[in-house]
Formats: structure tokens, sequence, C-alpha cells
């Protein structure tokens, strides 16, 4: 009998997240696009001053334009850049993926609650819906899909790819 030799599951579709990945990078980005041509930072500047009078730990910097985006925009390219390293799978990367599924989730949940309320503190109200809303659902299920992945990969181990 000739043994048969299985060749490995491709660790690209395998142990990958990099579609879930790439696609909340754009989220990202769209919502960026959405903070900044909305008025963001008219409403999350105050908010953040009102916190600070209310709680003095309150750990949220204040940002003037222009290296608010600068530093948003950076964060979302380098995020990017790191597309192809989701895609294998790599193990490294799988708490960064999770902060960054999480973290995007909540931002999504956060716009959409306070375009439901009308304001993000009692002293900052703001027309509805608010600065960075229609990106949302774009963070919302990009997130979940990243969540998705990563919990549909977790036991898959990384693999370079062979020449054979």
């Amino acid at each position: 009998m000739i043994p048969i030799r299985r060749a490995p599951a491709s660790s690209l579709s395998a142990s990958g997240f990099g579609s879930s990945w790439f696609a909340l990078c754009v989220a990202f980005a769209l919502h960026i696009v959405d903070e900044a041509s909305t008025g963001f930072l008219a409403v999350y500047n105050p908010t953040v001053m009102a916190l600070r009078a209310r709680w003095t730990w309150f750990p949220m910097p204040t940002f003037q334009f222009r290296e608010w985006l600068v530093m948003l925009l950076m964060a979302c390219g380098l995020l990017l850049c790191l597309t192809p390293v989701a895609a294998r799978g790599m193990r490294g990367l799988r708490p960064l993926a999770w902060a960054f599924a999480v973290i995007m989730f909540l931002n999504g949940l956060g716009h959409t609650l306070f375009s439901i309320l009308g304001r993000t503190v009692a002293s900052v109200t703001f027309s509805r819906p608010a600065p960075g809303f229609y990106s949302s659902p774009f963070l919302l299920a990009a997130s979940l899909w990243l969540m998705f992945r990563l919990r549909r990969t977790a036991r898959v181990d990384f693999q370079l790819p062979s020449g054979n």
C-alpha cells in the first residue's frame, strides 16, 4: 500500500484572520473620515474636560485637530500594514487583534448610544446623530467579524508556508 501524503492546510485560510482584520482597518479609516468631517473634537474635548472636572484622575487627553488626525491616520496605517501578518494568523498578533476588535466595538457602541441620548455628559449636548455615528455600523460589523475569526482560529497553530 502506498502511503497518501496530505498537504498541510494553508496557513492563510486555516489560521488567518486577514480579511476581517483588513475590513476593520477600512472601517476604522471610514470612521476617522466620519469623525473629522462631522466635528468630533467639538464634542470629545468638552466631554474630557467635564469628566476631568468631576474626576481629577481621568486619564484621557484633549487634542488639537491636526495632532488628533495625524495620530489616528498613523495608527490606522500601521494596523493596515499588519494585514499580511494577520492573514497568516501569527499568534503574537492575536492579543493586539482582540484589543483592536474590542476597542472598535466599544467605539461603535459609544457613538450609537450618544446618538440616542443626544449627549455625552449632561453639559455636552449636540444635535443628533453624534459625530462619527454614520460609520459606527461598519465598526460594529467588522469588529464582530474579527472577533468571530479570532475565536474560530484560536486552536490553529501558525505555520510558515513551506516550499514543498
